[in-house]
C-alpha cells in the first residue's frame, strides 16, 4: 500500500489550496492539487525502470490561475462544447456562459477547474485514495439545479490510477464531467510519434467552430481512423476537412458498445520508453485532441517549454453538445438519479 502526503500549494479567493502526492508500491508517484482537482504530476517508470513526469503541467498555482489550458484539471459541469451557450430543457432555455466566441466550453468562465475542492484522504483496498467534492449552486454558470459533484482519484498497486465520478441535483440538469490530462509518455518533445489505438468505429463531425453537426461518420478510409495503431502526427498532412478545422485532432469518437460496464477505450503507446497508458471508461465516448497549441509555446514544469503536440488529451465523456442533439446520449440528470461513472487509467511498460 501507498501513501497520501499533503502540503500547502497557495491560496485563491481566501481558500487554501493544498497539493497531495499519492505513491504506490510499484514506484508511481502521483501529484493532485484540490484547486480544480488538478493532476499536476504522474512519474511513471520506463522499460528500464526510470521515472519521468508524463503529463504536461505547471509548478506553481500562480501559473494554474494565470492559464486556461485546462491541464490536468476537472472539467464540469459540461465538458466539451454546448452551441451557441445555450439548451433547452423541460420547456425552458437556459443561458450559459460563452467562453469560447459564441459557444460555451469546458464549464465556461469558471468551470469546475477553476474551483477549490474539499479534500479528504480515503481508504481502498485497492489502492490509495483521495476524494474530492463540490457544490455548484443553483444558477452557477447558468445551469439549473444545486448540483452536489465528487470525484475520486484512486493509485492502485497495479499501476493503475482509477478515476470515480458522482452527482446528484435537486433540479433537473445536464452534467458531463471529465479529466483533462495532457499526456506525453516520453516526458519530453512532442507526440507526434506516439502511436494511439482508439476503440471506435466513428466520430461526431464538426464544424468550423468544432461544434457537431449531428452527424456521426464512420471513420473508415479517413484520417480519424485509428482502430489500429497509428502514430498520431501520421496523417496531419492530409487535405481533410476535420483535421483543418481542428488544426488536427478535436474531435469525439464513438466508443464501441461492450457487454462490459466498463469498456476499453484508448491505448497510447511510446516506443522508445516502451511506456503504455491503456484507458478504460463506461462512458460512450472519448475526446481525443493533439495538443493544437495555437499562439506558439507555452512555459512548462522543469523548464520544458511544450511547443504545438506537446501533450495529447484523451477525455472520457458524453457526446459535444448533447443537450442540442436529440440523436445523442441524453446528459440530463434528474433528483431520483444519481450521476455515475469510471475511468481507469492503466500504466506499463513493453520490452
Amino acid at each position: 500500500m501507498g501513501d497520501v502526503i499533503k502540503e500547502q500549494f497557495g491560496a485563491t479567493d481566501g481558500a487554501g489550496v493544498d497539493l497531495f502526492t499519492l505513491n504506490n508500491s510499484q514506484g508511481i508517484e502521483l501529484k493532485i492539487t484540490n484547486y480544480g482537482g488538478i493532476i499536476t504530476s504522474i512519474k511513471v517508470p520506463d522499460r528500464d525502470g526510470k521515472l519521468d513526469d508524463v503529463v504536461l503541467g505547471y509548478e506553481t498555482l500562480d501559473e494554474y490561475l494565470s492559464d486556461s489550458r485546462y491541464f490536468g484539471a476537472i472539467i464540469g459541469r459540461y465538458a466539451n462544447r454546448i452551441a451557441r451557450g445555450k439548451f433547452s430543457l423541460n420547456g425552458t432555455v437556459y443561458s450559459l456562459a460563452r467562453n469560447r466566441g459564441e459557444n460555451h466550453v469546458h464549464g465556461g468562465i469558471k468551470g469546475f477547474d477553476k474551483v477549490v475542492w474539499e479534500a479528504k484522504e480515503v481508504g481502498s483496498s485497492e489502492g490509495v485514495g483521495l476524494e474530492l467534492a463540490y457544490l455548484s449552486q443553483d444558477g452557477e454558470g447558468g445551469y439549473p439545479g444545486n448540483l452536489q459533484a465528487r470525484v475520486t482519484y484512486i493509485l492502485t498497486d497495479n499501476n493503475e490510477l482509477r478515476i470515480e465520478y458522482f452527482a446528484t441535483t435537486d433540479k433537473d440538469t445536464v452534467v458531463n464531467l471529465t479529466n483533462h490530462s495532457y499526456f506525453n509518455l516520453a516526458g519530453n518533445g512532442t507526440v507526434l510519434e506516439h502511436e494511439l489505438m482508439l476503440e471506435s468505429d466513428q466520430f461526431t463531425v464538426v464544424d468550423k467552430d468544432l461544434i457537431p453537426t449531428g452527424e456521426t461518420r464512420s471513420v473508415s478510409n479517413t484520417p480519424m481512423d485509428f482502430t489500429c495503431a497509428t502514430p498520431i502526427g501520421a496523417r496531419f498532412n492530409q487535405s481533410y476537412e476535420q483535421l483543418i478545422f481542428a488544426g488536427g485532432y478535436d474531435h469525439n469518437f464513438v466508443l464501441r458498445e461492450s457487454s462490459k460496464a466498463l469498456k476499453p477505450a484508448a491505448k497510447l503507446s511510446e516506443l522508445v520508453t516502451g511506456r503504455t497508458l491503456e484507458i478504460f471508461t463506461t462512458q460512450p465516448g472519448i475526446q481525443f485532441y493533439s495538443g493544437n497549441f495555437p499562439g506558439g509555446s507555452i512555459n512548462g514544469k522543469g523548464g520544458r517549454v511544450y511547443e504545438k503536440h506537446a501533450g495529447c488529451c484523451l477525455e472520457t465523456q458524453h457526446f459535444p453538445d448533447s443537450p442540442n442533439q436529440p440523436s445523442f446520449p441524453t446528459t440530463v440528470l434528474k433528483p431520483a438519479q444519481q450521476y455515475g461513472h469510471e475511468s481507469v487509467l492503466r500504466f506499463s511498460t513493453t520490452q
